[in-house]
């Protein structure tokens, strides 16, 4: 009995050393891997930096020193609906899904040609064709389209924000690019827009100064942004002189600046309008993500890797085509859940849009048929007018953002309610004056 209890006591010794010695060649392999990838086979371009002269902006040139980015780069000419159902780069009219555009816009460009954004490479063709642009059309148009912008600046200031855009166009090769956002010579982020730069000196930032994380977002929101054209100059301005919130934003238009009044007047309501312009930097700055330190980047353009090495993704496109690499590095749900919470948002937020857009529709209406009656009282009409300039531009500052809310959505859906509210008064203020019940 004794002899067999110690022959199993054996057996059972050598079954756990050949299971020590196998898990110990699995460390050593799995060791040995590691060093490689690390030490031996790493990736040229992760030690190696590339000098382009300046003034290079073909993004082809740079793709040959930065591969994988640039292939990343290349993926933003797919023209693909967004996993939502809103934004996406497919370019259709807007007024598709939100036909109260026709009539919010009647008077000014937006109402013949508002189409979904395609991305960077297309921003200087889809300049050039917009039903938009005129022969009157000037060169500050131009400035969030291309890197050129840099050179035109450097030589003629903001002269050149008056000249025919179809005389400075014509120095653009290339569209937004790599050099819209690196100095070539170190890669280093840096902001090229000099409204974005004028605009954060006022607030008192020197974007030159900032870390690596700020600018991670400023090279995105010195283009993702609402801005003017200052009369008679037609110089780029950013109206962030009292803050980033709708209301502080309007507050800076009512003060007139520099003779600025507004982009055009309806011509049912007669109402001087106010168009807002992709105000994405200004709606993230005040959401929960953009308060918590998560830049831009950190969603829109993820860290990736390949056999080894680690860059940021250049397709820049909606977090939810790759939910992995931009929200569970932070968030623990399920990619099913993180999904249906941003559609969830989304829809909430353009029922609400809609029905403003619908409720501003109809003050303008109601407004021109006021008008129209001889003993209407001036005073209540301007009052009308005064309510569905700022209605309009409540809901305007929500639909020309990109991200249909989800980048602020407390902010948002607050914006909208006042803006359906104030248009309701605008109708009553309209009848008022007139006596009439339209």
């Amino acid at each position: 009995m004794a002899r067999k209890r110690l022959q199993e006591e054996s057996t059972l010794n050598n079954k756990k050393k050949f299971l020590l010695a196998g898990l110990g060649v699995c460390v050593v392999i799995l060791a040995a891997v590691i060093v490689v990838q690390s030490f031996v086979i790493q990736p040229p371009a992760a030690i190696e930096l590339a000098k382009l002269p300046a003034g290079e902006y073909d993004p082809a040139v740079w793709g040959g020193y930065y591969p994988l980015e640039y292939e990343s780069y290349r993926k933003n000419l797919e023209m693909t609906p967004s996993p939502t159902g809103f934004g996406g780069s497919v370019n259709e009219q807007k007024s598709i899904k939100e036909p109260e555009i026709l009539m919010n816009f009647k008077g000014m460009a937006f109402s013949k040609d508002y189409a979904e954004d395609r991305g960077h490479p297309y921003s200087l063709e889809d300049l050039i064709s917009s039903k938009r642009v005129t022969p009157a059309s000037v060169g500050a148009c131009m400035t969030c389209k291309t890197p050129y912008v840099k050179d035109v600046f450097k030589e003629k200031g903001w002269d050149y924000a008056n000249l025919p855009l179809s005389e400075v166009v014509k120095g653009a090769g290339h569209p937004v690019s790599c050099a819209n956002c690196h100095d070539p010579a170190t890669m280093k982020l840096t902001v090229v827009n000099p409204a974005f730069i004028e605009a954060m000196q006022r607030k008192g930032i020197d974007v030159h100064k900032a870390s690596r994380k700020e600018m991670r977002s400023y090279v995105c929101g010195q283009c993702h942004s609402e801005y003017y054209f200052e009369p008679k100059t037609n110089r780029v301005v950013f109206p962030w002189d009292k803050g980033y919130t709708p209301e502080q934003m309007y507050a800076y238009y009512e003060e007139k600046p520099a003779g600025f009044e507004k982009d055009w007047e309806h011509p049912d309501s007669q109402a001087k309008m106010l168009k807002a312009q992709h105000p994405d930097f200004e709606t993230w700055s005040g959401g929960v993500h953009g308060k918590s330190g998560v830049s831009c980047a950190d969603c829109h353009m993820p860290y990736q890797r390949h056999n080894g090495q680690k860059y940021s993704s250049h397709h820049v496109t909606s977090p939810m085509k790759n939910i992995e690499g931009s929200c569970k590095t932070c968030h623990t749900q399920s990619t099913d859940w993180l999904l249906e919470r941003v559609k969830t948002e989304q829809n909430n937020v353009f029922e609400l849009q809609h029905t403003a857009g619908l409720a501003v529709s109809r003050a303008h209406e109601v407004i021109g048929k006021a008008s129209a009656v001889a003993t209407a009282d001036k005073a209540g009409l301007d009052k009308a007018r005064e309510l569905v300039r700022k209605a309009q531009w409540f809901w305007d500052i929500v639909a020309a953002e990109n991200g249909m809310g989800f980048h602020n959505p407390d902010q948002v859906m607050n914006t909208l309610g006042r803006s359906i509210d104030m248009a309701h008064q605008s109708v009553e203020a309209a009848n008022k004056a007139a006596g009439t019940h339209y």
